[in-house]
């Protein structure tokens, strides 16, 4: 593992010499814009008197819209920052993994089942359920044991979060690299790091409206996204969201 980390801490080193003054320039002028009184906003050139007081583009992804009130006392403010953090990077870790296996599957990459809703079930079969239709790399058998695994792996680590874990002390210590723990040395420019925290969070809401988007299909059609893609492109007109929901019977 230190190995790993050390190879990690060169290779962000290396990227980041390469990239040189200009782009910490132009990361600096892309940072401004989407921080304080001048970022932009929710309704554009039309926002003026929509934004309310207590948001001030002091964070990122903030753009002035708010009209459900979430965020005027500044405890539950920090509170929802974290969570959507948090799901949005889970959102995006999903969204890859849903349509992953449906792109390998569709390549010739051999899988007992691609659709990411059905891919569990194969756990209760006889063989089990092999990681990316490999045995040599995770062959789950018990369903009781894998439980076991997660809530072990992923509480511990989340606990190890919550409580400070490798971070250090700071606002986003529990949230955002930084302290003892950035071998991509994300963290070292501060106009970067801003610049890159408005793209996770961007990102993020996407991915996390594109699982919402797979939970729908699935219900829906009962096929993974790669295949509704699929349909959708050989025949636009005849297979569309607003057909489905005209024709949907639960």
């Amino acid at each position: 593992m230190a190995t790993a980390l050390s190879v990690s801490s060169f290779a962000g080193a290396s990227l980041r010499a390469a990239v040189g003054s200009k782009a910490n320039k132009q990361t600096t002028k892309a940072a401004i814009e989407f921080y304080g009184p001048d970022r932009a906003k929710w309704l554009g050139p039309l926002s003026e008197g929509s934004t309310p007081d207590y948001l001030t583009g002091e964070f990122p992804g903030d753009y002035g819209w708010d009209t459900a009130g979430l965020s005027a006392d500044p405890e539950t403010f920090a509170s929802y920052r974290e969570i959507e953090l948090i799901h949005a990077r889970w959102a995006m870790l999903g969204a890859l993994g849903c349509v992953t296996p449906e792109l390998l599957a569709q390549n010739g990459t051999p899988f007992g089942e691609a659709v990411w809703f059905k891919a569990g079930s194969q756990i209760f079969q006889s063989g089990g359920l092999d990681y990316l239709g490999n045995s040599s790399l995770v062959h789950a058998q018990s369903i009781i044991a894998t439980l076991a695994c997660q809530v072990v792996l992923m509480g511990g680590a989340e606990a190890y979060r919550v409580n400070g874990g490798p971070l250090g002390e700071g606002a986003d210590a529990a949230t955002y690299p930084g302290g003892s723990f950035d071998p991509l040395g994300l963290a070292d420019d501060p106009d970067t790091f801003a610049e890159l925290k408005v793209k996770e969070l961007k990102n993020g809401r996407l991915a996390m409206f594109s699982m919402f988007g797979f939970y729908v299909q699935a219900i829906v059609t009962g096929k993974g996204p790669i295949e509704n893609l699929n349909d959708h492109l050989s025949d636009p007109s005849a297979v569309n969201a607003f057909n489905y929901a005209t024709k949907f019977t639960p």
